[in-house]
């Protein structure tokens, strides 16, 4: 029997954000035991170097001190012993979003892989953890989809298990006097775990995602790919973002997001955060088995470099509105309601005609996840334009199969695949089951949407299902699309071409975007804006208030602290606001 790797966790210093971690070695290896901690996530494509946050890194044997040498930013080796090895270590935990580990006096939180160290040479060997309750915080409880070995009943502090460390650090935990609540979906156990502080309706939440999860599985087909998922959100104030794992989810958003009781609508907030959780779910299927050859394995110390980040993420954006309309959760017209939003955004967004969908999949380790000033100019973002490629790829096989064909049997064929031999898919045998699927000749189309800057042919495809694509300039300065027919004659609002952000001195300029005035007058990203006209610049509305088509303005603005001067000339806003309108009878693919 392969000896299993020992962990141990526990929150030892709430106010200080620290974790105690320690992890026991069997046999180490003879020439000297290595250890490594990842460089990255999975699903969140960017180095992080988790090791920043170790401290106070030591070895020991037998009870004895063991030497530890650093071999690079993230790895150590452990001075050769005969018996039994553990390195104890402890990790600062204070990243509020989903992709490290967070502890303070209210809750905890981690992801296995900011804070369990890989033991190199045991990468196969079953693993247990303990997780062990913070002193004095008897009320606070463990959630999390690993498989639990002995653990408390009420608390679920206790040991859980793994089958391998890829395992192990892909069920995250939340640690906190937190709400659980409970539903089945195809008969599998879900759990909704909430921590923060809230006032909500958990069972219209559960009641709504429940008719996510059923659909999505089957979709698919039953058995759901797990026997028990967990939600775990934490709600706050100005957060958003989820990432995916095998049997789970971890989630922040604002806590207004929530349902609250008594309101039947779904307002705004809340259907964001039903579009991330239901993004979430479907990645269960969608890159958490089925995923590109680059992915498989992980390979969690460098980058791993593939063209299909579109196809998992991209698709999936597609997916996650989709299943809110077709199962019921929205109508039609709340679904494109928030597809012409999307095409608003891409529309507006100068990077696609700089950067190509398969650039933007190969590119994210160093432009989608480290964006700047000028990333609206320079890149295209493989979620959004993605989901568009994909909504195209699905009417155009409706349409080319007379209704007989569809993406949802792409993604099925995907999924059989895997189910059958596990393999992660070669960069160009995602497109070879797509023509499989379907009997189609796509390629026209893949090398057009994937591999060229050219719109996609939305409008043309849309139509074969009584919908209308048109572009009219925004009404105000937050439409970004809606369903109904364009205004062709609504004047057009003046612009500058920037995208900004408050400033204690002013307004920033967070962004100045490609062949507009504010970047002709030699405005830059970051600059903040004090005066205009003669008159200060409070906030957005008050810039917008002085702008007039075709109007010299002078701008005073800070550059670092150096104040400068800028004759800025408005123009017309242009056309790239998308309005949707549905025929009667129309729009069947939301149905199917």
């Amino acid at each position: 029997m392969t000896a299993s790797v020992q962990y141990r966790i526990q929150p030892i210093s709430l106010e200080a954000h620290l974790f105690d971690v320690t992890v026991t070695v069997p046999r180490p290896a003879k020439k000297g035991q290595v250890f490594s901690l990842p460089a990255w996530i999975p699903g969140s494509y960017m180095i992080r170097e988790f090791a920043r946050h170790i401290v106070r890194l030591e070895a020991t044997s037998d009870g004895r001190p063991v030497g530890v040498s650093k071999l690079d930013k993230h790895s150590w080796q452990a001075d050769p012993v005969k018996g039994e090895l553990s390195l104890h270590y402890q990790v600062y935990a204070f990243d509020l979003s989903v992709r490290g580990a967070y502890l303070d006096t209210r809750r905890g939180f981690f992801n296995g892989s900011s804070v369990f160290v890989q033991v190199q040479g045991y990468e196969a060997s079953p693993c247990e953890v303990e997780i062990v309750a913070p002193a004095g915080r008897g009320e606070w409880q463990v959630a999390t989809s690993l498989k639990a070995r002995e653990v408390g009943k009420k608390t679920g502090f206790g040991r859980y298990r793994a089958q391998n460390y890829d395992e192990l650090i892909d069920h995250p935990v939340e640690l906190g006097a937190f709400t659980r609540v409970t539903f089945r979906a195809c008969g599998v156990a879900h759990e909704f775990v909430v921590s923060g502080e809230f006032s909500a309706d958990l069972k219209r939440l559960t009641r709504d995602v429940k008719k996510i999860c059923e659909w999505q599985i089957r979709l698919f087909g039953e058995p759901a790919p797990f026997d028990r998922y967990v939600f775990m959100l934490f709600v706050g104030k100005d957060i958003y973002g989820g990432l995916e794992h095998r049997a789970s989810t971890a989630l922040v958003a604002n806590r207004n997001d929530l349902p609250q009781a008594g309101v039947k609508e779904i307002g705004d907030g809340y259907l964001r955060l039903l579009g991330l959780i239901s993004h979430e779910y479907f990645h269960s299927w969608n890159v958490k088995r089925m995923k590109p050859a680059a992915f498989a394995p992980y390979d969690l110390a460098r980058e791993g470099y593939t063209r299909l980040l579109w196809a998992f993420e991209g698709v999936t954006s597609y997916y996650d509105d989709l299943a809110l309309v077709r199962s019921g959760v929205i109508d039609a017209d709340r679904y494109l309601g928030l597809l012409a939003q999307t095409i608003t955004g891409v529309e507006r967004t100068a990077g696609r005609r700089v950067q190509t969908l398969e650039e933007a999949s190969f590119d994210a380790w160093i432009k989608y996840y480290r964006q700047d000033e000028n990333s609206p100019n320079s890149l295209v973002s493989y979620y959004t334009k993605g989901a568009l490629a994909s909504l195209a790829l699905d009417l155009l096989i409706r349409r080319e199969t007379a209704g007989s064909r569809s993406l949802d049997d792409v993604m099925r064929l995907v999924w059989a695949k895997w189910r059958r031999d596990g393999q992660g898919l070669a960069e160009d045998e995602w497109e070879r089951l797509a023509e499989e699927a379907t009997g189609l000749d796509l390629k026209p189309f893949f090398d057009r949407a994937l591999r060229t800057t050219q719109d996609l042919p939305l409008a043309e495809l849309l139509a074969t299902q009584g919908v209308t694509l048109a572009f009219d300039s925004a009404a105000t300065a937050t439409d970004n699309g809606s369903v109904g027919a364009a205004d062709l004659t609504r004047p057009a609002r003046p612009t500058l071409g920037v995208k900004t952000a408050a400033d204690a001195l002013g307004l920033r300029l967070t962004h100045v975007l490609d062949g507009l005035p504010a970047q002709a007058a030699g405005l830059s990203g970051g600059d903040v804006a004090i005066a205009a006209g003669g008159l200060r610049v409070a906030d957005a509305d008050s810039l917008a208030a002085r702008l007039v088509i075709g109007s010299k303005l002078k701008v005073h603005a800070f550059r670092r602290d150096e104040l400068m001067t800028f004759n800025v000339v408005p123009v017309a806003a242009p056309q790239d606001t998308c309005r949707l309108s549905l025929a009667q009878g129309g729009a069947g693919w939301l149905k199917q």
